[in-house]
């Protein structure tokens, strides 16, 4: 699935089952959610907290895929396309980007 195709299946998702789009600052403010209930889960994977019962069952998969979810959202609601927006994207960090990261001792 392509990122285009992905926010056309949530634009038809939002219009036949959701109803209408939350406004873009409820869903800032999902994504904000979303994006911690994922970092509590990779603390507990990987950082050096321990899990609670709550958090046991929890998929990093599908909170990844919350976090794009509504993510897509705010593209729709927005008029970005995120496609386009993503090769921009690597386009400037391949120029901007070129040397940097070779040349990080830390990276080394």
């Amino acid at each position: 699935m392509t990122l285009q195709e992905a926010q056309q299946q949530v634009d038809t998702w939002i219009k036949t089952t959701g109803v209408r789009y939350f406004s873009e600052l409820t869903n800032m403010a999902i994504l904000t959610e979303e994006v911690g209930e994922l970092a509590r889960l990779m603390a507990r994977t990987y950082g050096d907290q321990s899990f609670k019962d709550s958090d046991k069952n929890r998929d990093l998969g599908d909170e990844m895929a919350d976090v794009l979810w509504v993510l897509l959202c705010l593209a729709n609601q927005t008029g970005v396309n995120l496609e386009q927006a993503m090769e921009k994207n690597f386009a400037k960090k391949s120029i901007r980007d070129a040397d940097r990261h070779k040349n990080n001792e830390k990276l080394q």
